[in-house]
């Protein structure tokens, strides 16, 4: 088992972030542990790139990501903590695999449709295909399983069509090169919508600060968010199906389901009746407590950027001697001669 997933070091990490996929990865890398396997997690700053990007915050919010990570949980002895940059290979081997994308392939992507809008032809490159970038990412180190989330399981078939037209062209049939990725999509996985539009998920690039909890709030600024969340005039229903149709309250009784590891039913068992005025204060202390040792890590770690450049260092060594053979063997079978 060889899980590889990379989270882009874009803004402030915000509640979606931990619930939706870093709690997964500390989970992760337990098990792959236990199974004798290995977890490598980088920070997607290359694919940063493929949108506009102030320089120096890029910088200062890649090393606030590994902070943030190793307060969450993430521990750098049992994983493969690393940044993109720091590992040339990724770049050789997404530029390698582009003879064999096909433009069709992405022009169905329906993040570069979403993303591009009707402005395609003034769109970066890298917007374009950051998904072949993707597909180097997760096949550069032989990945096993791949954490997707709804919105990124098509980047992960492009990534099998990829490596499977790839070992067809190149490679003897007995002998592929590539690993065909399997995804993980972890049970717990929670989709955390915004505070202020509970049909849209948590982001890091909504312009309103009240749509999200960032990890790096204090208790009184959780609170106030949390008060001030979006809802309706009325009470919480006693059974799940009251919730149709209701998607702020939906999405903080979610939130506490998945903070408490709660079923829905037994939230409402609990709370249905009631007004926000008494839920939302119970779910403001549960989030207090819950990111507040998260909140005090990343406070002691956050300006050690001696400690956390040894942490990138140690884990880009360590990815950089993973993937060389990978990267070595893809130049050979395209017939490629290098010193």
């Amino acid at each position: 088992m060889r899980v590889v997933s990379g989270i882009q070091p874009t803004g402030k990490p915000h509640l979606g972030n931990y619930l939706g996929a870093i709690v997964n990865y500390v989970k992760l890398q337990d098990e792959a542990q236990a199974a004798g396997g290995e977890c490598f997690i980088f920070l997607a700053d290359l694919h940063a790139l493929s949108q506009p990007h102030n320089p120096n915050e890029l910088s200062q919010n890649t090393r606030e990501m590994v902070a943030t990570l190793v307060a969450c949980g993430v521990n750098p002895s049992k994983t493969v903590l690393f940044n993109q940059a720091q590992v040339p290979a990724h770049a050789e081997l997404q530029w390698l695999l582009n003879g064999t994308a096909r433009m069709g392939w992405l022009n169905r992507m329906t993040q570069w449709k979403d993303k591009a809008g009707k402005n395609r032809e003034g769109q970066s490159v890298a917007l374009f295909t950051y998904p072949v970038l993707q597909a180097a990412d997760v096949l550069l180190y032989q990945a096993t399983h791949v954490p997707v989330g709804e919105d990124q399981k098509q980047h992960l078939e492009l990534a099998r069509d990829i490596a499977q037209k790839f070992n067809n062209d190149f490679c003897p049939e007995d002998a592929p090169l590539f690993t065909l990725p399997e995804p993980y999509i972890p049970p717990a996985a929670a989709r955390i919508m915004s505070l202020r539009d509970g049909t849209a998920k948590m982001s890091k690039s909504d312009p309103s600060e009240m749509s999200r909890i960032s990890l790096t709030d204090d208790a009184d600024t959780v609170m106030k968010k949390v008060k001030k969340a979006k809802t309706d005039p009325e009470p919480l229903p006693s059974e799940e199906a009251g919730l149709d149709n209701r998607a702020e309250a939906k999405n903080l009784v979610g939130i506490y389901g998945a903070l408490t590891g709660t079923n829905t039913s037994d939230i409402l068992a609990e709370f249905g009746g009631q007004g926000f005025g008494a839920f939302k204060p119970a779910l403001g202390e549960l989030l207090v407590e819950t990111l507040r040792p998260i909140n005090a890590r990343f406070m002691e770690l956050k300006d050690d950027q001696e400690a956390l450049d040894a942490i990138l260092a140690r884990g880009a060594a360590q990815a950089r001697e993973h993937g060389i053979p990978t990267l070595n063997a893809t130049y050979t079978a395209l017939g490629l001669v290098r010193g």
